[in-house]
């Protein structure tokens, strides 16, 4: 009996410190587990916060003249009015107007549908280079024209290309159109694709024709033919008059008085 309670003592006594060995053991675990706590990449969160994209701001107009063909290319249509631009390098002209000028820049720009005619017809491929100069700047007013200032402007307005009649643009307006003519053209303004206090671009749906350029010039007049001179009997052939009968008096006359002459020399009175 004794001995089955020493047994039964002893393993009360394991158990005993067996579990007080584990219990002292598990405070000791805890901290094992912070370093995977500390993990948690709060950095991580902050990186995809500056990858992401920044907030586009609308540029100010105000502070610098303002890119012709990108408001072009942005308003989309006017591909071929762009190349012409380029290719003569009229937006130069036009950045200077604006940046060394105060009285602004107006653009009548065709569309792309405007160019189709002359361009299937071959008219456009067979200007020259100095042309398509005069073409392009006959589309552009070196002044800001609004469309309050379509109705007290005076015509004809003077462009870039010059003034005159060869080059005359009249903008008429009326109750709801603005009509823009050049002679040869007469289209109106379609809609306003961009306005500002220095600018202005207004869209037709015709390319503006010069007459400079595509009307005839007036040839020098050929020279008159020479009039007909008056029959004065120059160009006749001349008939000899018959002069003998006056030769044979004057002859004889002659004679008459040499002997007239002798006879007085040899008998003297």
């Amino acid at each position: 009996m004794k001995n089955h309670f020493s047994v039964f003592l002893f393993s009360a006594i394991l158990l005993f410190l067996h579990c007080n060995q584990t219990l002292s053991q598990s405070p000791t675990a805890a901290p094992a587990k912070a370093p995977a706590a500390a993990s948690a990449p709060p950095p991580a969160a902050t990186s995809t916060a500056q990858a992401s994209p920044p907030v586009m701001v609308p540029v100010q107009v105000s502070k610098g003249p303002v890119n012709v063909i990108k408001i072009l290319q942005k308003a989309g249509g006017f591909a071929v009015f762009i190349r012409l631009i380029k290719s003569t390098q009229e937006d130069i002209q036009v950045f200077s107007q604006l940046n060394d000028s105060r009285d602004g820049v107006t653009i009548f720009a065709p569309t792309d549908g405007a160019f189709s005619a002359i361009i299937k017809s071959g008219v456009l491929n067979s200007l020259s280079d100095h042309q398509k100069i005069e073409l392009v700047q006959f589309h552009i007013i070196p002044k800001i024209l609004t469309t309050a200032n379509f109705q007290t402007v005076s015509n004809p307005i003077t462009t870039l290309a010059g003034s005159g009649s060869r080059f005359a643009l009249d903008v008429i307006t009326t109750e709801n159109m603005v009509n823009v003519t050049s002679g040869l053209t007469n289209t109106s303004v379609s809609a306003i694709v961009y306005t500002d206090s220095q600018l202005a671009i207004y869209q037709v749906d015709k390319v503006l024709l010069p007459l400079d350029i595509f009307a005839p010039k007036s040839l020098a007049p050929a020279p008159s033919p020479p009039k007909p001179k008056k029959d004065d009997g120059a160009d006749t052939p001349v008939v000899p008059k018959d002069i003998s009968g006056a030769v044979s008096c004057v002859m004889l006359n002659t004679m008459l008085i040499s002997g007239v002459i002798i006879v007085a020399a040899a008998f003297p009175l």
